[in-house]
C-alpha cells in the first residue's frame, strides 16, 4: 500500500485487517502513536487522516491507502508547547494522541472564533475521547485554552517547562518499553488459566521455547493466573499459539465470595507462599479457613474502646455513630501496560522494563538467575504510569527473560489491556464495621474499626491500622482481616489502605459533627493533633464555598448542591541510601541516579535543585535516570522519591561547586539524615519512616441529580501540608492527578467478576470506567509549607496524601446535598436513588 506519512511518501506491506496503529509503529517505527486500549476508548492512538483526527487502533490500514497521514512526529503545533508549559501531562503515554486531537480542535476553534478561549465545557467535549490515568486534566484544560488564545504561537518565546522531558513527550520522542524493538526480536504472550481454582495436570503447546510459569504445586488459584509463556515472530502469531494451548485441569472448588463455608484457597503448606499486597513487610497473623487475622497491634487501649462502645450500644446512646462501609476493587490500569524486553548477551541479562523500581528489578533478577549484580542491566527510560502496580519483578519480566533464554533472541512481552485490567494489580475491596463514640464535651471517647480486606489470593490488609494515626490518643480497637478468595491478587495502590479507612472514618466523624450540630471542620480541628493540618483547617473554613454550604438535607428539587470535607495524613517515607552523581561533560552538568520517573516529575526536581544550587540555565543541566549502573536511587513508591533525591542532588551540587565546574569533575551527593533521626531504626526495602505525618484537607462541592442519580463534582479544594515544594507546577499536577483518581474511586471505578467462573468481566476500558476530562471538577491546590524544618530539604512527598481523602469528601458532600449518607463505593446512580428514596 502507498500512503503519505508526515509529508513523505511510503510503501508498506499490510494485511487487509491490520490496524493502522500497528503499521505505523512496527512498519515505520513511528512509536509516538500508542496502542493502549485497542478498543477506541483512550485516544492514545489518535492520528490525522487528511487533516481529521482518527483512532488508528480501529482504522484498517487499507482505509489510509493513497491518503495523507499525520502522526505526532509530524506535528509542529502551538498546543504541544502549551501542553509542555502548562504541564498538561505526567507519564506522557496518552500525550501524543491527545496533542494530535487538541491541535485539530485549536485550529478549528481559532478559525471560527479568533484568539479567544473556549469554555471548560467546550474543551471537555472536544477531548472526551481521551483518557489520562495520571489525571493531568487541569493542565490540559489550561494548555488548550492558552493555545486557543494564541499564547504559544511563537516557539522562540515559549517559557521553559518545569518538566524537563516535556517536549520529548509531547512530540512522541519519549522512548517507553513498549517502543523498544531490537533486531530479531520475538513477541511473547502469557498463557493464562481459564479456571479460578484447579490443579494443572498437563500443558501442551505446539511451539518451540515454551516456558513454565506455574507455581510449585501446579495449582492455579484465580482465572488469569499465568501458566506458561510462548513466543513467535509477531504478536498475532504468539496469541494464536497461546489460544491453541491444550491444558488439562483437575478442577477444584473455588471460593468466589466470603461465605464462612467457602472452600479453602490455600492448604496449610501453601499459605506461606501467598503473595502480599502490602507495601513493606507482611505481618504474621492467624488463619481461620480463608480468613486471616485479626492483626491488632496498632490498637490503643483496645479493650477500653470495645467496652465503651458496647455500653453505649446497650444504652442506645445517640452519641455513638456506627455503620458498615464498603469499597469496590479499583484497578491500577496505567495506560502503558506492564512490559518487558529481555535479551541475553553472553552471560549478561539486559532488561527494558516499564517499572517503578529499576534497582529492585535488577537485584531480584540477579538473585533469580544466579547472576552477579553487575551482569544485569535494567532500563526504564520513560514509564507510562504505575501507581504502585509496577514495583518489583512482575510476571512479564520473568516470562520475557525465560523466553529470551529459551529462544536465543530478544523477546518482548507486553500485557494486553484485558490482562492489565484482570490480573496486573488492584486496590483490594473492603468491608469496614466502624463505631465512633463521643463524650459529653464532644471529644472522641472511643473508636473501633474492623476491616475485612478482599485482595483475592493476596494477603496483607492494613486498613484499620491506619486509623491509629488520626485524631489524637483516644482508646481505639483496630482489627484487620484478610478474606482470601480465588480472585486476582491485589497490589499496593497509591496510599495503600488509606482510602478505604478514610471512607469510613471521615464519614463517621462527619456524622458525629452533624449530630452535635457542630461545624465539621471545627470538630476535626479540635480532635486533630497534627499542627500542620490546623493551618489547613483554617484555610478550608475560610473558603466561600464552605461558609455558604447548604443546610444538610434541607434542599428540594431535582438538582441539589452539597459541600463536604475530609482530612487525611500519610507517613513520611524516605530512602536514606539515595545518592546522586554529578559530572561535568562538555560544559553541562549531568546528573545520574538509579531511579525512574513514572510521571511524578523527578527529573524536573533534580534539575531544579541543581540549577538553583549552581546558578545554571536549563541548557547546562541534564538529568539521566531510568537505568541501573548509576549510584543508588529510590523506588517510585510511598511518596519517597522527591524527599530522597532532592537533598542528595543538593549535596552533590554543593560538592561539585567546591571542586569546580571543569570538564571531567565528578561529585557524589548523598541523602543525609534528618535532624532527630528517623522513627524506624533501619531501612526495609529501601524505605525508612521519618518523623511527622504529612496532612491534607479536601473540600469538595458536588451537584446531585436526584432524578438520574448522578453525582457531578463541581470543584475541589485540596489543602496539602508537605513543607517545601521543589517544583511548583509539577507538584500541583501530582495533587490534581491525585484528586482525579480519588474522584474515580468515589464515583466510577469498580471491577466486576463473574460469580460462577471467577473471570473478570470489566476487562476493557468500555466496561471499566476511568474518569475522563468531562468527569473532573475544577481543582485548586493550596500548599502549607511550614512544619518540616527538621527534615533534610524541608519537604516530603505528596502523591499519596493528595489522593486518599478525596472519596470521603465526596461522600460527605453527597450527604450534605441529600441528607442520605452513602456507605458503598462507588456511589452509583442505583445506590443513590435507592438511598434517597429510603430516607
Amino acid at each position: 500500500m502507498k500512503i503519505v506519512v508526515n509529508g513523505a511518501p511510503a510503501e508498506l506491506d499490510a494485511g487487509p485487517d491490520e490496524a493502522m496503529v500497528d503499521v505505523l509503529r512496527d512498519g515505520l517505527g513511528l512509536t509516538g502513536t500508542k496502542a493502549a486500549c485497542r478498543t477506541g476508548v483512550c485516544g492514545a492512538c489518535t492520528i490525522m487522516v487528511e487533516g481529521a483526527p482518527r483512532l488508528s487502533c480501529l482504522l484498517p490500514a487499507a482505509a489510509a491507502e493513497d491518503r495523507e497521514v499525520t502522526t505526532v512526529e509530524g506535528l509542529d503545533h502551538p498546543v504541544q508547547r502549551a501542553l509542555a508549559v502548562h504541564d498538561g501531562l505526567q507519564c506522557g503515554y496518552c500525550t501524543p494522541g491527545l496533542a494530535v486531537e487538541a491541535a485539530a480542535f485549536v485550529d478549528d476553534w481559532r478559525a471560527r472564533n479568533g484568539d479567544t478561549a473556549p469554555s471548560r465545557e467546550h474543551i471537555a467535549a472536544a477531548m472526551a475521547g481521551h483518557l489520562c490515568r495520571c489525571g493531568a486534566y487541569e493542565g490540559i484544560q489550561a494548555a488548550i485554552a492558552a493555545a486557543c488564545r494564541g499564547e504559544h504561537d511563537d516557539a522562540a518565546s515559549a517559557p521553559e517547562p518545569e518538566r524537563v522531558e516535556a517536549m520529548d513527550k509531547v512530540t512522541g520522542r519519549a522512548r517507553y518499553t513498549t517502543n523498544v524493538r531490537p533486531a530479531g526480536m520475538l513477541e511473547g504472550v502469557i498463557v493464562r488459566s481459564a479456571k479460578a481454582h484447579a490443579r494443572v495436570a498437563s500443558v501442551r503447546v505446539r511451539a518451540d521455547g515454551v516456558v513454565d510459569l506455574l507455581p510449585p504445586d501446579r495449582v492455579v488459584r484465580y482465572a488469569g493466573q499465568p501458566i506458561a509463556a510462548v513466543a513467535a515472530a509477531g504478536r498475532p502469531e504468539a496469541l494464536a499459539i497461546a489460544a491453541s494451548a491444550e491444558i488439562v485441569y483437575e478442577p477444584l472448588p473455588a471460593a468466589l465470595d466470603d461465605a464462612p463455608d467457602a472452600p479453602p484457597v490455600y492448604d496449610q503448606d501453601a499459605r506461606r507462599r501467598a503473595p502480599s499486597h502490602a507495601e513493606g513487610l507482611s505481618v504474621p497473623a492467624p488463619w481461620n479457613g480463608n480468613v486471616r487475622g485479626p492483626f491488632t497491634r496498632m490498637s490503643r487501649r483496645g479493650r477500653t474502646a470495645a467496652r465503651r462502645v458496647q455500653a453505649a450500644r446497650a444504652a442506645a446512646d445517640p452519641r455513638l455513630v456506627t455503620g458498615t462501609f464498603t469499597t469496590a476493587v479499583q484497578v491500577h490500569t496505567p495506560l502503558e501496560p506492564h512490559a518487558c524486553v529481555a535479551h541475553w548477551d553472553g552471560g549478561d541479562l539486559r532488561l527494558h522494563v516499564s517499572t517503578q523500581a529499576v534497582g529492585q528489578v535488577a537485584e531480584q533478577a540477579a538473585e533469580r538467575w544466579g547472576l552477579p549484580p553487575d551482569r544485569v542491566r535494567v532500563v526504564a527510560e520513560h514509564v507510562g504510569g504505575g501507581f504502585g502496580g509496577k514495583v518489583g519483578m512482575t510476571v512479564e519480566v520473568i516470562a520475557a527473560a525465560e523466553l529470551a533464554r529459551a529462544c536465543g533472541a530478544p523477546v518482548r512481552v507486553v500485557l494486553g489491556r484485558d490482562e492489565e485490567l484482570a490480573a496486573a494489580g488492584n486496590r483490594p475491596g473492603t468491608r469496614t464495621e466502624i463505631s465512633l463514640l463521643t463524650d459529653d464535651q464532644g471529644d472522641l471517647a472511643a473508636l473501633t474499626m474492623d476491616v475485612y480486606g478482599r485482595g483475592g489470593v493476596a494477603i496483607g490488609s492494613g486498613v484499620a491500622m491506619q486509623a491509629r494515626l488520626m485524631y489524637g490518643t483516644a482508646p481505639r480497637r483496630l482489627r484487620d482481616y484478610d478474606v482470601v478468595t480465588n480472585e486476582p491478587p491485589g497490589a499496593p495502590f497509591r496510599g495503600p489502605g488509606a482510602p478505604p479507612m478514610l471512607w469510613a472514618l471521615e464519614q463517621a466523624v462527619d456524622e458525629a459533627a452533624h449530630r452535635r450540630g457542630e461545624d465539621p471542620i471545627a470538630l476535626r480541628r479540635r480532635w486533630d493533633g497534627n499542627r500542620k493540618r490546623h493551618a489547613l483547617y483554617e484555610w478550608a473554613a475560610a473558603l466561600p464555598a464552605w461558609a455558604g454550604r447548604p443546610v444538610t438535607g434541607a434542599q428540594s428539587g431535582r438538582f441539589r448542591r452539597g459541600v463536604g470535607v475530609a482530612a487525611a495524613n500519610w507517613i513520611y517515607v524516605v530512602d536514606p541510601a539515595t545518592e546522586v552523581e554529578l559530572r561535568m561533560e562538555g560544559g553541562v552538568v549531568v546528573a545520574r541516579t538509579a531511579t525512574q520517573d513514572v510521571g511524578t516529575g523527578v527529573r524536573g526536581v533534580i534539575a531544579a535543585v541543581v540549577r538553583e544550587e549552581l546558578g545554571l540555565p536549563a541548557e547546562r543541566v541534564r538529568v539521566e535516570i531510568g537505568r541501573t549502573g548509576a549510584v543508588h536511587g529510590p523506588l517510585a513508591a510511598s511518596s519517597r522519591s522527591t524527599a530522597s533525591v532532592a537533598p542528595a542532588a543538593r549535596d552533590a551540587a554543593r560538592r561539585l561547586r567546591r571542586l569546580g565546574l571543569a570538564d571531567g569533575t565528578t561529585a557524589v551527593g548523598r541523602r543525609r539524615g534528618d535532624r532527630y533521626g528517623y522513627l524506624s531504626p533501619f531501612a526495609v526495602g529501601g524505605m525508612t519512616i521519618g518523623r511527622g505525618l504529612s496532612g491534607a484537607v479536601h473540600v469538595t462541592e458536588v451537584e446531585v441529580d436526584t432524578r438520574l442519580g448522578a453525582v457531578r463534582p463541581l470543584r475541589v479544594w485540596a489543602g496539602i501540608a508537605v513543607g517545601r515544594v521543589y517544583a511548583e507546577r509539577l507538584a500541583r499536577g501530582q495533587c490534581e492527578g491525585g484528586v482525579v483518581q480519588g474522584i474515580g474511586y468515589a464515583l466510577y471505578e469498580e471491577r466486576h467478576i463473574d460469580p460462577v467462573t471467577g473471570v473478570v468481566l470489566t476487562a476493557n476500558l468500555d466496561d471499566y470506567h476511568l474518569p475522563g476530562i468531562g468527569d473532573c471538577p475544577e481543582i485548586a491546590v493550596h500548599f502549607h509549607r511550614d512544619g518540616w524544618e527538621h527534615v533534610n530539604g524541608h519537604g516530603v512527598g505528596l502523591g499519596e496524601v493528595a489522593t486518599i481523602g478525596v472519596a470521603a469528601s465526596v461522600g460527605n458532600a453527597v450527604h450534605n446535598a441529600t441528607g442520605w449518607r452513602p456507605r458503598d463505593l462507588p456511589i452509583r446512580p442505583d445506590r443513590l436513588l435507592e438511598g434517597i428514596a429510603g430516607r
